[in-house]
């Protein structure tokens, strides 16, 4: 599992000033006369009592949210908590009985006809759950599609959908049809259909569902992948919490038809908003969705004198009997008081070196807990957290792993 939680956003690209999609009060009523049904909606009727009474189903209730440029936004929930309802709001397949929806400062519930058109054609492209290919369209033709109607020329569109294919792992497949390829094969083929477009945002209704287990974790493998160069703003549906912590920046969680919350993977995991939230996430696997940045404690002590007595005199200024020596060049490893003090009481003007280091392995701050749980139950001294860069992080110790894989809070 490549990816990893951390409670900065994965998509580095985001912009934190003006979101691109900005969804205001939404809510939808499914039935003959959804308006006359808004008062009882806005009393805090439940969905069951409605129905029953007026025979309109109520599928979203006052969402509000907002999306930046560039993130993988994921929205998550039971069947029938709106997921899917929401998501088709977006490109106005769903017309909402009130609210906004503003996609780059336009609000989308005021395009004409001819404007909605357009802005489905070129801002918004769908990845349906079922494929939604066209069987007597050739692979190449299927992915041209969008291209198609936006009326690019066939010798263009097709040179595009060719590169789209080669992105995708299908070069070689341009001239078969849907029936002769695995479902993995098909979804790849409606991802680079949708990509091709070239619209800024995806829209992926479960896009990943259909598939057998591997192939799904490939596909989702391949759009981290193709995430971190093309930065575009996906919008991912799924019922799975596993797919959403892998994929997510960050993840609304639907319960019949409302917000319950929304945050990033770590908001989620480890403070659950009530108990809907948390029968989702007591399940998971938390050394294999957690990273080391998430449960790493500051450094107890940090040994940068130049000569051992200072450096041993560092050392009981702190608490415990080890420290992380760091020089001019950054972390070098870890050294024992015992050994500081053995070797003080000879000379303690002897400079500070990396000849003191009684163990030198560092881990990553990005790593996934599950890659350091051998090499952390192993080590006689916390394993220090180092970055790409050389600075010291943190530590991660036995106790604190051990806390944060038994206890869901211990990381609040």
């Amino acid at each position: 599992m490549p990816d990893h939680l951390s409670e900065q956003p994965k998509s580095e690209h985001m912009i934190s000033e003006q979101p691109l999609i900005k969804i205001e009060g939404l809510y939808k009523v499914f039935g003959t006369q959804p308006e006359t049904v808004m008062p009882l909606v806005r009393e805090g009727r439940s969905k069951e009592d409605i129905l029953a009474q007026t025979g309109h189903t109520v599928g979203l209730k006052d969402i509000n949210l907002s999306i930046q440029r560039g993130e993988i936004y994921v929205i998550m929930g039971l069947s029938g908590s709106g997921k899917s309802t929401l998501i088709r709001h977006f490109n106005r397949l769903i017309d909402p009985t009130e609210g906004r929806i503003m996609v780059e400062g336009i609000d989308v519930m005021k395009l004409t006809t001819k404007g909605l058109e357009q802005f489905r054609r070129h801002k918004m492209s769908m990845v349906f759950q079922r494929f939604g290919l066209m069987p007597h369209r050739t692979v190449i033709e299927n992915v041209s599609y969008g291209l198609t109607v936006q009326g690019v020329g066939k010798t263009c569109r097709l040179e595009k959908a060719q590169q789209w294919l080669e992105t995708v792992g299908l070069g070689g497949y341009e001239q078969q049809f849907p029936s002769q390829l695995s479902g993995g094969q098909q979804q790849r083929v409606g991802l680079a259909r949708a990509l091709c477009t070239d619209a800024e945002i995806l829209l992926m209704d479960e896009a990943f569902s259909a598939l057998d287990p591997l192939i799904r974790s490939e596909m989702q493998d391949q759009l981290i992948e193709l995430q971190q160069t093309l930065h575009k703003t996906i919008i991912f549906i799924t019922h799975d919490l596993d797919e959403a912590l892998r994929l997510g920046d960050r993840i609304a969680i639907l319960k019949d038809g409302r917000l319950v919350q929304e945050g990033t993977p770590v908001d989620i995991l480890l403070n659950p908003a009530n108990d809907y939230v948390e029968a989702f996430v007591k399940d998971v696997n938390r050394a294999r969705a957690l990273n080391v940045a998430t449960v790493m404690k500051p450094p107890s002590c940090r040994i940068t004198a130049d000569t051992l007595g200072e450096a041993l005199a560092q050392m009981k200024s702190m608490p415990g009997d080890y420290g992380y020596y760091i020089n001019h060049e950054g972390y070098q490893g870890v050294v024992s008081q015992k050994q500081l003090q053995e070797a003080a009481e000879q000379d303690a003007q002897q400079p500070m070196g990396v000849e003191m280091l009684v163990n030198s392995d560092s881990i990553l701050p990005d790593a996934l807990l599950e890659s350091v749980l051998p090499g952390t139950l192993e080590s006689a001294y916390p394993l220090p957290v180092v970055n790409a860069a050389g600075d010291l992080q943190g530590e991660l110790s036995r106790a604190s792993l051990a806390q944060v894989l038994s206890d869901p809070q211990a990381t609040s």
